[in-house]
């Protein structure tokens, strides 16, 4: 959420909206401006009288605009937080009451609605009022290719030292789940000492992501077709199946292989149009023009049958008992010998 600077801003200097709608499919950043207002707009005695929190199962717009329409006690301002709006069901009457409520909101009243998880219809009239007052907000996802910077900014604001490819290492292994993201950084946070620096070693430590033995090293080390690395970090995964689940691993070798067909495709189209088409920034299309030269589109495609057989094996599908370790040496032995296997 772009805004959400200057939200915390506006929250410190006492500057309230009388409204606001948060929508978006970005849930981390909606749950921070919540917990902001909800944390400093009243102190912990005006909350008794003034803060009231509700569920959009439990409730419905007329009601809540009826609440916000009182007028707070013994305060200057009462809150009103509609936690899950995604769940309040808006017809037209609704829609309209919510409308004339936002052309003419209570001064008093500062009205907050969390609709998480997707995007309110911004064709509808209200949303478009809402929008034009400057009281709706939407909650983007953090694109792949923008993460390793979120992250590094994260850590600054939390005053972490990161050491080089540490935020790229956090962003490979742990997604686009920024609450996860923060949780672990906040844990780091308690667990560094003065002045020390957040690298490899203790990411492995703490996190439980080994910076040399992790699906993106493996991947990378397929997409080389260097078989000797392959093994050894298919071998220090296996020893490791809680923090390196097969199912995620098969996971992203499929993403990355799926590219590779993808990029026999567009090969001959400049970089810029070869990223956009594989959804990956730039900097990686080397890594699926290397693959793609070591894996031809008829032996690519032949790897992805390898991982959806190892998928199903990994299920109990037509492997009796066998570990996973055993698996991920038998992917790693068909993939690095795909032009040998026979279709």
């Amino acid at each position: 959420m772009k805004e959400l600077e200057q939200i915390f801003k506006h929250i410190k200097n006492r500057e309230f909206l009388p409204i606001y709608f948060f929508h978006g499919e970005e849930a981390f950043f909606i749950d921070a401006a919540v917990k902001a207002l909800e944390n400093d707009v009243l102190t912990e005695d005006e909350k008794a009288f003034n803060q009231t929190v509700v569920y959009g199962k439990d409730t419905n717009y007329n009601d809540i605009l009826a609440l916000s329409r009182q007028y707070p006690m013994m305060g200057d301002k009462q809150l009103i937080i509609v936690k899950e709006a995604q769940d309040l069901k808006l017809n037209e009457d609704e829609s309209r009451i919510l409308e004339n409520y936002a052309t003419n909101p209570v001064e008093s009243t500062i009205l907050v609605f969390a609709h998480k998880h997707k995007k309110v219809d911004s064709r509808k009239k209200v949303f478009k009022v809402l929008d034009k007052a400057n009281m709706l907000f939407h909650s983007e996802p953090v694109k792949d290719y923008n993460l390793a910077k979120w992250i590094e900014d994260e850590s600054k604001s939390l005053q972490i030292k990161l050491a080089p490819g540490i935020a790229q290492l956090l962003a490979d292994y742990l997604g686009n789940d920024l609450s996860r993201i923060s949780n672990e950084l906040n844990k780091m946070k308690l667990v560094l000492k003065e002045g020390e620096v957040l690298d490899g070693k203790l990411v492995e430590t703490h996190i439980g992501i080994s910076k040399e033995f992790n699906v993106f090293e493996l991947q990378k080390a397929l997409g080389k077709k260097d078989s000797n690395q392959a093994f050894k970090i298919a071998y220090y995964m296996g020893k490791n199946p809680k923090t390196n689940p097969i199912v995620m691993t098969i996971g992203n070798l499929y993403n990355f292989f799926s590219n590779v067909v993808m990029y026999h495709t567009v090969a001959n189209q400049g970089q810029s149009l070869i990223a956009s088409a594989l959804g990956v920034n730039p900097f990686f299309v080397k890594d699926y023009a290397e693959a793609a030269r070591n894996y031809p589109l008829k032996f690519s495609t032949r790897v992805i049958s390898v991982l959806r057989e190892i998928d199903l094996k990994s299920k109990g599908l037509g492997a009796v008992n066998m570990e996973e370790s055993e698996l991920l040496k038998e992917m790693v032995y068909k993939i690095v010998n795909i032009d040998k296997i026979k279709s």
